[in-house]
């Protein structure tokens, strides 16, 4: 289960046999599948206080506040947050139509449940005071909260969140893909909201709907200030309605943007907000270039910053006299419970990536080792599974047990090295290794038709193998101009385009590219996002996040088989066996990860002692101004 991007997800003919199957398991074991979901907690048909989709939730149903947060936290000061690129837009249920502000926007808004940040699987009560899971395992509603009100002060009723279900549904291609399992919401009591499903047994869909942001339908349908009809799937500059702990108080249109807490925000005090939310102010600053956003952070224009470039943390900081005075402080933080695929992504839609060996070639060429010694200072690991750094992961040894059983279900449909080789990506650590890989690369460009002529690869036509990597961030340039060195060594001609975001998403929503980068951060427990990472009918539809434009029938089988498992063997099998099948068609070039998260801030806040387990950090969201840090490293401007 991947929570909505907006911080940061159909039917399948192909692979019908193995579909059928889970499906069959799961309408023949029916509420009984849903008992095992929820092990120990209350049978299916009563009222709870939480969802998980392994064991007992950690909180009882009268908790006072999660463990990683302080209910004594101050509340107060002010946060700058920066961003890279800049937005034209406020509504995030146009999300990849244009830049958009929607890291902030989703503040303030909020959701039937809260995510806990210690637990891989668990989600307790937040508009919503109680959860029902249907007896038949077909439908779950929710009980909204009668405080629950919008920041105009009406009340946040079943109306807005079917509202909300639907619009985002029919006009979101993530969320279309997200909720495709979910046939209609309904209201069924003065407070109730019942969503039902097209099939029993799909073990995470009560939890992902309690995911859902909920938005003011009344707001949305009604008129601006100057009487015009407001359009939801349009984009807009008009400061929205919210209900959340922010409320977006002014933006300066692509540049910047102010949240201002709600001083009687109606979930204060519950549960899951004790000891959270606790800036006056958030702002956000936006930075057209990367470098321009590195030197912000040192001029002092914002707080915190997650440093992903290498070079930056290994030598962009330690002369630095702030950093030297203890008022910039470096700081890891370990990356649990998430796995992550980041990769070159081919465009399958077009001919010449078609042909897995082309792909491999690729592979081969990209000298990742010295990468790491030249660009990256050693601080890197190469990814080699979809489900990277966590136990999802396929990458030892060969498949045995249920997964072997899963995939000799598909023996038709997967390719044999499945079964006899374990992926790995080509090293190249000493020039024989080079050369010989560069050899393997020109013979797999030759098996799929291509041949050097003149210094050039070409086809049987004639016409030479080129490709453009596309990218919003000129970055990745230092990455891609040795990589293009080595593939110009067999023939093959490339060239670099960096674009503004908004031109990037809108390329990308259309796949209007050849090779990108792109990543996938996944949860502990996939699910129904899996559909429209990898599945065929996602492939097609503009704006999924299927952007290599995979259709594999084995594939969408066993996503559904993930989606259906009924317990953690079951899934970790399911998974494997996907991660396992991705991998051997060579669909991406993987990159490069590492175990922790790298930050650097401003020495003036405080944090708990005890940190959400599976939230890294935790900031901003538990964290807090400290007067007294501040006082010594300068108040913020």
């Amino acid at each position: 289960m991947t929570a909505p991007a907006v911080i940061g997800r159909r039917s399948f003919l192909a692979g019908a046999m193995a579909v059928a199957a889970a499906r069959n398991a799961a309408a023949q074991g029916g509420a009984a599948q849903v008992s095992a979901q929820v092990s120990a907690q209350e049978a299916p048909g009563t009222w709870r206080h939480a969802l998980t989709l392994l064991g007992d939730p950690k909180y009882p149903a009268d908790f006072k506040h999660f463990e990683y947060a302080d209910p004594a936290a101050p509340k107060g000061g002010l946060v700058r947050l920066g961003a890279q690129g800049g937005f034209d837009n406020l509504n995030f249920i146009v999300n990849g139509l244009k830049g958009d502000i929607e890291g902030g926007i989703t503040q303030i808004y909020d959701s039937l449940m809260e995510d806990s940040g210690d637990e891989p699987f668990s989600s307790y009560g937040l508009i919503a005071e109680g959860v029902r899971i249907g007896e038949d395992g077909k439908s779950v509603t929710y009980r909204l909260r009668p405080e629950a009100k919008w920041h105009d002060g009406q009340p946040i009723g079943p109306d807005d969140v079917i509202w909300s279900f639907d619009t985002l549904k029919a006009n979101s291609p993530f969320y279309a893909a997200y909720y495709q399992s979910v046939s209609k919401a309904e209201k069924t009591g003065e407070r109730e909201v019942t969503f039902r499903f097209d099939e029993a047994g799909n073990r995470e869909l009560p939890q992902v709907l309690g995911q859902m942001q909920v938005l003011p339908k009344h707001w949305w349908t009604g008129k601006d200030a100057t009487g015009k009809a407001r359009d939801a799937t349009q984009t807009t500059l008009e400061i929205p309605l919210g209900s959340g702990p922010y409320k977006l108080a002014k933006i300066d249109a692509g540049r910047s943007a102010v949240y201002e807490r709600v001083a009687d925000y109606w979930a204060k005090d519950v549960a899951v907000n004790v000891g959270r939310n606790n800036f006056q102010t958030v702002r956000f600053e936006y930075f057209r270039d990367g470098s321009v956003l590195l030197e912000a952070l040192k001029g002092d224009l914002y707080d915190f910053r997650t440093e992903n470039i290498a070079r930056n943390w290994a030598t962009a900081y330690d002369d630095f006299p702030a950093v030297k005075e203890g008022r910039l402080v470096k700081e890891e933080f370990p990356s649990r419970g998430t796995g992550i695929m980041q990769a070159f992504v081919f465009n399958l839609r077009k001919d010449k990536f078609k042909d897995e060996r082309v792909r491999r070639a690729f592979n081969l060429v990209m000298n990742f080792e010295e990468m790491n010694r030249q660009l990256f200072y050693g601080l890197y690991k190469r990814i080699d599974s979809f489900f990277f750094g966590s136990e999802l992961a396929s990458s030892q040894g060969l498949p045995e047990g249920k997964e072997k059983e899963l995939l000799e279900g598909l023996k038709d449909k997967v390719p044999a090295s499945v079964f006899t080789e374990r992926y790995k990506n080509p090293v190249n650590d000493n020039p024989e290794a080079v050369r010989a890989n560069l050899r393997e690369a020109v013979k797999l460009l030759r098996e799929a038709g291509y041949e050097l002529k003149g210094g050039q690869m070409v086809d049987k036509t004639g016409t030479p193998l080129t490709v453009e990597f596309l990218e919003f961030q000129n970055v990745f340039e230092r990455v891609i101009l040795p990589f293009a060195a080595q593939l110009k060594l067999i023939g093959i001609q490339s060239s670099i385009r960096v674009i503004d975001q908004a031109q990037y998403q809108n390329r990308m929503r259309n796949y209007e590219f050849d090779i990108t980068t792109s990543n996938w951060p996944e949860s502990l427990s996939p699910g129904n996002e899996q559909r429209e990472f990898w599945g065929s009918a996602a492939a097609d539809k503009p704006g999924t996040r299927n952007i290599a434009g995979i259709k594999d029938p084995a594939i969408d089988a066993l996503i559904e088989t993930v989606i259906y498992s009924t317990d953690r063997e079951s899934q970790v099998a399911a998974t494997h066996a996907l991660d396992r099948v991705l991998l051997s068609h060579n669909y991406v070039l993987p990159q490069w990860s590492s175990p922790t998260t790298r930050t650097i801030h401003w020495n003036r806040f405080s944090r708990p002692k005890l940190l959400p387990k599976y939230r890294g950090s935790g900031f901003p969201a538990t964290w807090w101004y400290d007067e007294a840090l501040a006082a010594k490293t300068g108040a913020p401007r």
